[in-house]
């Protein structure tokens, strides 16, 4: 439980990961620049061009511990990992759902209704803290997006198919993603926000929001696989050979409070600058290596904290929620809860 705490992010160029007794040691130019101990790391997230020797990942994949390679913009590239732990009989439930369409409608429903309520939460919270310092046609929006949220979650509640309440996902996000720009206090019109984009992010908000959906991505297939689950077959998101379906469903559950909410933060309190960004000759706006460690130790802070798990009723730290729904779905898979509970935020 505690290995999501965990997770050894690599980032520096030429940097080397290798064991030493039952340590893991980082270098750079021959040089040590960290330590620490082997059992405790839950995770390997390797950027660019860093290695890391056979010993270690000899001893990741005899140990489950997932091994994933981005790009040094944080684009995923390949993901090495030791035999499946996946539960036979929990993955043919799996199979089953997904393709029975009123289970498959039902989960759908609970991550949609879970991504839409979080989503207008964050559109409360900035009214209540802000609203009273915006000006009118400001906080007019947001209060115009609140409703239409409130409107959308209850039409996901009526019976639909999923691929109605793809529709409805789709329509909370462009309502959303329509007024994130109020989110942002920051007066620079550096961070201004237009819309998303993405593959690549166009500008610096999309840039952060990309990496952060890119790092929440891993730790629910860890979750996804630790419990064993096949990350690959979704319910909300269709099948496409090589991606994680059933990953990028958990995530979207996550996004408002776990991404959305922390990239406002590092922007709204200056961690993150100009300086932290750089354009590509493509139009590509991507983070510094300066940048992704400030977001790294952010989002490692972040995973720290803890909240009151709104179905189990105890505390918990932010890092564990991931293998906490990854635990709920696989339960009511196996038929032990009528309906998946999902992580909504009060």
């Amino acid at each position: 439980m505690r290995r999501h705490l965990n997770t050894l992010y690599v980032t520096t160029e030429g940097a080397y990961a290798r064991k030493d007794g039952a340590n893991v040691v980082v270098e750079v130019d021959d040089a040590e620049r960290l330590r620490v101990p082997a059992h405790m790391i839950g995770g390997i997230v390797l950027f660019g061009r860093t290695s890391l020797s056979p010993a270690l990942m000899g001893f990741c994949l005899e140990e489950g511990i997932a091994i994933t390679h981005l790009s040094e913009h944080g684009r995923f590239l390949a993901r090495v990992e030791g035999p499946v732990s996946g539960n036979v009989l929990l993955r043919r439930a799996q199979y089953r759902a997904a393709e029975d369409p009123e289970k498959a409608a039902r989960i759908t429903r609970s991550m949609v209704l879970a991504k839409t309520v979080n989503q207008r939460a964050v559109v409360r919270r900035t009214l209540r803290d802000h609203g009273g310092a915006m000006d009118d046609p400001s906080r007019a929006s947001l209060e115009a997006a609140e409703a239409r949220l409130s409107d959308i979650a209850r039409r996901i509640e009526r019976p639909a198919g999923v691929d109605g309440l793809r529709g409805l996902e789709g329509e909370a996000s462009a309502v959303y993603f329509g007024v994130f720009d109020a989110f942002i206090r920051k007066a620079d019109p550096f961070f201004r926000f237009e819309g998303r984009s993405r593959r690549p992010p166009l500008d610096p908000v999309n840039a952060l929001l990309s990496f952060l959906y890119t790092l929440l991505t891993h730790d629910c297939r860890s979750a996804l696989e630790t419990v064993g689950l096949d990350p690959a077959s979704g319910f909300l998101h269709a099948l496409r050979p090589g991606r994680p379906s059933l990953a990028l469903d958990l995530l979207e559950e996550f996004r408002p409070h776990l991404a959305d909410r922390l990239a406002l933060s590092l922007i709204n309190r200056g961690q993150v600058g100009p300086s932290a960004f750089r354009r590509m000759d493509n139009g590509a706006v991507l983070l510094t290596e300066d940048g992704r460690k400030t977001v790294l130790v952010a989002w490692q802070e972040r995973k720290k904290e803890e909240l009151l798990h709104p179905f189990i009723e105890e505390k918990v730290s932010i890092g564990l929620l991931p293998h906490l729904q990854a635990q709920l779905l696989a339960r009511h898979l196996r038929g032990d809860l009528d309906g998946y509970p999902p992580m909504i935020w009060k």
